[in-house]
């Protein structure tokens, strides 16, 4: 027998359904990251159409990756006692009527609450994702199944911005965002339909990834709601003053909120280490930051999302109610980025394999670069000279870079902790990058919008009063960017083997 011949014959086998079931796991990945990316290109329109405050808009963003985050950790736990089948088929469900009273919004308070659901609602069934494929595919076909998820990512976030112009340039304003939600609605009923035909319950997926039969089925695993509910007060507590603040002219009660959200995030920690004491199982821990450089992956992790994802937010907001713009075209600007984040994803395992951590300093540094390019465009370039072309380069240099960081990092900062530890660690990685988005655009918008003013009669004073704010946004961006390079040197120079 030749090598090829044994190499086939010892090849996982792989069911037709597992590869189906992959399709409807993967459709329900695509609706949740294209609604991180989509929705930017709509809010100036959203502005327009439902007369909504500075601070609505940067809920609309903020409060999907706050709610999505919260609810990963619990949602995980939930699906390992009772099955990921329907915890995916819930989620989705949720997600899909969410979506749908997002387009229905009649004012921006039915938004931002319809947002806040959808994104409890994807926080519920992305964990499920990942879950079911390492349980229905055997250990030597995980890698492909996983290869494919990863491409799914990346296209999904390249096509939201782009997407959601060409809706908006075809049906109009008003239409046109209420049509950027409502595209999730095929896309959810059909997968709704397959995930309840095709998904395997907890038994028949663990029997498909190679588990004993009778095997499968977790220890019961107590939730912690306490932690729960302090974790999520204090961080509501921290991001509706910076948030409203700025809109509202900063009155006392900001700054009592803002105490509040200390205080409450302080209680959390001490309810963690009593609630481990008592033989618990928490939602973030303690034992996790006893590794210094753990914790300083977890502020890395929150300072990066905070820095990269509030790009396009900015953008966005200039390119349109600033410049007069159409969506369409500020869908197209950020196609550089999306291009090399693409390309740098793609060879970001094989680099990280190479060169260590040195692939996260060069991503990072890339970033940075990326950052302050652009801050240096919008400070210099004259306010009727500035077009995309100008943003081309720094775009492409800083999606690079995030591409090539991104895929990795979550593997080297668990590397930092003991190999029992995790699962903990990547979940609380996980939730932290969407923290840090939440806290990011928080930031960025109150920075964006506190800082215009619109001066003069002149035709162009809008324009240049939106160029000045977005470029203290873009440098505050930047400065977050430059915080997370310092950050990436508390990791470890090598994986050393230890799983993300």
């Amino acid at each position: 027998m030749s090598k090829s011949e044994a190499q086939l014959r010892s090849a996982p086998v792989v069911s037709r359904r597992a590869w189906q079931s992959l399709i409807v796991l993967l459709a329900g990945m695509f609706m949740a990251l294209l609604d991180t990316t989509i929705v930017n290109v709509a809010l100036p329109t959203i502005r327009t159409s439902l007369d909504a405050s500075e601070a609505t808009l940067s809920w609309i963003i903020s409060g999907y990756a706050l709610a999505f985050g919260l609810a990963l950790i619990p949602a995980g736990r939930i699906g390992d006692r009772i099955g990921h089948k329907w915890v995916f088929f819930t989620g989705l469900a949720l997600f899909t009527v969410a979506s749908l009273a997002c387009g229905l919004a009649q004012n921006d308070l039915q938004l931002i609450i319809a947002r806040i659901v959808q994104g409890l609602a994807g926080g519920i069934f992305v964990p499920a994702v990942t879950a079911v494929i390492q349980l229905m595919f055997p250990p030597m076909a995980r890698g492909k199944a996983f290869a494919i998820m990863g491409s799914v990512i990346g296209v999904s976030t390249a096509l939201g911005p782009i997407v959601g112009g060409l809706i908006i340039q075809a049906f109009g304003d008003e239409n046109g965002w209420r049509l950027v939600f409502w595209v999730n609605l095929p896309i959810g009923i059909v997968a709704l339909v397959a995930a309840a035909r095709l998904l395997p319950s907890r038994a028949e997926a663990s029997i498909a990834g190679g588990a004993t039969p009778g095997t499968s089925a977790p220890a019961r695993i107590a939730l912690d709601w306490v932690g729960l509910l302090l974790v999520s007060a204090g961080l509501v507590a921290l991001l509706v003053p910076l948030i409203e603040g700025q809109d509202q002219g900063w009155p006392w009660w900001t700054f009592v909120t803002l105490a509040a959200a200390v205080i409450l995030i302080v209680l959390f920690g001490f309810w963690e280490v009593a609630y481990t004491k008592r033989g618990l199982n928490p939602i973030v821990p303690p034992r996790l930051f006893r590794h210094p450089a753990f914790t300083g992956g977890v502020i890395l992790a929150l300072v990066y999302f905070a820095a990269f994802t509030s790009i396009f937010f900015t953008i966005s907001i200039l390119w349109q109610a600033g410049l007069g713009h159409t969506a369409l075209e500020s869908g197209l600007v950020s196609i550089p980025f999306a291009i090399g984040s693409i390309i740098g994803a793609s060879q970001s395992n094989r680099l990280s394999q190479r060169l260590g951590r040195t692939v996260l300093v060069i991503g990072v540094t890339l970033v940075t670069v990326g950052l302050v390019w652009i801050w240096l465009v919008l400070l210099l370039t004259p306010v009727g000279d500035l077009t995309n072309w100008h943003l081309l380069t720094p775009l492409l240099i800083a999606g690079l870079g995030s591409g090539l960081f991104i895929a990795p990092n979550v593997q080297f900062i668990v590397a930092t902790v003991d190999r029992s530890e995790a699962g903990a660690a990547s979940a609380v990685v996980g939730v932290m990058q969407r923290v840090g988005s939440a806290v990011g655009i928080a930031v960025i918008g109150s920075v964006l919008f506190g800082s215009l003013v619109v001066t003069g009669p002149t035709p162009d004073a809008l324009a240049v009063a939106f160029t000045d704010s977005a470029t203290s946004a873009m440098a505050v961006s930047a400065a977050f960017s430059v915080v997370a390079l310092v950050l990436v040197f508390a990791l470890p120079k090598r994986v050393g083997g230890r799983p993300a």
